[in-house]
């Protein structure tokens, strides 16, 4: 439990900033999500147009420090490359 006054400041701040940081980490996952399912449906077009969504949140989350950069360009690589795989298997 923080003690001083500075302290307890500091871990109301932390909580307010770990709400937004659970709801951005949980829009970047859900879509995601989102475009990953559908591209195992066979759905490569609507997941290519889902596509900038994802990008979107995972930018979003970067920038905010919920993920590293590096991360975030990793996921983006990685979901780009798996849409393109279902695609090829089309």
């Amino acid at each position: 439990m923080p003690i001083t006054s500075s302290a307890k400041k500091a871990n109301e701040a932390s909580l307010r900033k770990h709400v937004f940081n659970l709801r951005r980490n949980r829009d970047m996952k859900a879509a995601v999500k989102e475009v990953r399912a559908l591209a195992s449906e066979g759905k490569t077009k609507e997941a290519e147009e889902k596509l900038p969504v994802a990008y979107k949140a995972i930018d979003k989350a970067a920038k905010r420090g919920v993920i590293k950069s590096n991360t975030a360009d990793r996921k983006k690589s990685r979901l780009t490359k798996f849409i393109a795989s279902k695609k090829e298997t089309k």
